[in-house]
């Protein structure tokens, strides 16, 4: 699995395996719901990247006991093995300008709950600045040929703009909320206050506290 689209697959099914061990029906339907959010997923490219995994040595296979398969196929399920996990932290380590594009900065993203947080603000910041430097390319040519474009297509270019400027807000949002987190993890102080009133648990009112 060579380029950035066996990465992106790559980092989707160890990062989905690593939640829990799937069968390849369950692993197709969370792949699907992942991967069919930013583009079309090829189903015939997911047994590929599995058995590449395989033979790394980075996922496992397992199939049910025999006495738990009556009259049907048994399902193998696929595990991620020591080595898998590895890879995958080395997966969510990168950011990198490929983990900005399009195609990939959605599957990052996806599993930003297990990405350091100082990975996660390169990634979000370095996305703004890709999507900053898109901004600028399509105003500039905008400005030259609008007069010349129809009101469809100056009307696309615009939805085009807004869909832009819109991503780079929301990229602001979370870009200021992840340096607030770092700063709190910094110092603690800084977001821990003591508060002036108590509740009275069994009343409802507010006391106020008294240092013992």
């Amino acid at each position: 699995m060579t380029g950035p689209r066996g990465g992106m697959l790559e980092l989707a099914v160890l990062g989905s395996l690593h939640e829990t061990p799937l069968h390849g029906y369950e692993l197709r339907k969370r792949l699907n719901t992942l991967l069919g959010m930013f583009r079309a997923f090829s189903y015939g490219s997911l047994y590929p990247c599995l058995r590449a995994l395989l033979n790394d040595g980075l996922i496992t296979e397992e199939e049910p006991p025999a006495d738990t398969v009556i009259g049907r196929r048994s399902k193998i399920v696929y595990k991620l093995t020591a080595e898998g996990k590895e890879r995958l932290h080395e997966l969510l380590t990168q950011a990198g300008p490929s983990a900005w594009e399009d195609e990939s900065f959605g599957i990052h993203f996806a599993f930003f709950r297990h990405t350091e947080a100082e990975v996660r603000l390169r990634i979000l910041e370095g996305r703004r600045s890709r999507l900053e430097e898109r901004l600028d390319s399509v105003r500039t040519a905008l400005s030259r040929t609008r007069e010349r474009l129809d009101s469809y297509t100056l009307e696309l270019q615009r939805h085009g703009l807004e869909s832009v400027e819109r991503e780079v807000r929301w990229l602001n949002e979370l870009i200021d909320s992840e340096r607030r987190g770092t700063a709190a993890r910094e110092d603690p102080s800084t977001t821990t206050e003591r508060p002036s009133a108590v509740q009275d648990t069994t009343t409802g009112a507010e006391e106020p506290r008294t240092d013992e």
